[in-house]
């Protein structure tokens, strides 16, 4: 039986999936370089800027710099570094060193360091359902660097990621780290013209596709699959909506 374009991006995307694991962060960043699942040298330079080990659980902080997503509690995990870079390389264009991008379900913090380390002008908005892992990254952030919370550049905001953050709305980017049930109506509506979301869109533990999703000038919405992935839910949100 012939195999899907889907299935096989599934098959491709699990070969290569430790293969970028490193001893340090610095490693893993030059091993994504390597095979080719990072090429933006902006890119690149964040994600050097932001160690990964800070932004784990203490008891997952061997594994730290392996290219596998690893638990932080509450049901969520920290994504694969590969799925990190390729977020990151979606979205950079559209925030282009100064723009506002808003990280739904932001976990332990990490995406929205490597956000604000594209450029100093970034704007990095996340929004964490439960209020645990919203303390968490405020903690790790502080200690990453206090001065993006202090100086307002980043914000941790406990929320509904289904409602997104209306009141710093519109977002240039939007990231969006668990699979959706279908693509929140809110985050249309708060992503800019010319803006770019990424979301995955599927069923738990089912067939889920990241999407991307663009917003013309003229305000029209398209949407494109990306590749198969699998994440964990998106929490929150009104259930009737599919």
């Amino acid at each position: 039986m012939a195999l899907t374009r889907l299935a096989i991006t599934r098959l491709i995307t699990s070969a290569f999936a430790w293969s970028s694991s490193g001893k340090t962060n610095d490693d893993l960043v030059t091993n994504l370089v390597r095979d080719r699942r990072l090429k933006l040298p902006a890119v690149e330079a964040a994600l050097r800027r932001v160690d990964r080990k800070m932004f784990v659980l203490p008891a997952e902080r061997g594994a730290a710099y392996d290219d596998r997503p690893l638990g932080i509690g509450y049901s969520a995990t920290i994504s694969a570094p590969h799925m990190h870079a390729a977020a990151l390389e979606f979205l950079a264009p559209s925030i282009a060193e100064k723009g506002s991008v808003l990280d739904v379900g932001c976990g332990s913090g990490y995406l929205l360091a490597a956000f604000a380390a594209l450029g100093p002008g970034v704007r990095a908005h996340g929004v964490e359902y439960v209020p645990q892992l919203a303390k968490m990254a405020d903690a790790n952030l502080r200690a990453h660097d206090a001065s993006l919370l202090e100086s307002g550049r980043v914000t941790v905001t406990v929320g509904d990621g289904w409602a997104g953050l209306p009141e710093r709305a519109p977002f240039d980017a939007i990231h969006v780290g668990a699979a959706a049930r279908s693509v929140p109506k809110a985050l249309i509506t708060q992503l800019a013209p010319g803006g770019v979301m990424i979301i995955p869109v599927g069923p738990a533990g089912g067939a889920q596709e990241l999407l991307r999703v663009d917003k013309a000038a003229d305000g029209s919405v398209s949407e494109r699959t990306l590749f198969g992935v699998r994440y964990v839910p998106l929490v929150g949100g009104d259930k009737d909506e599919v």
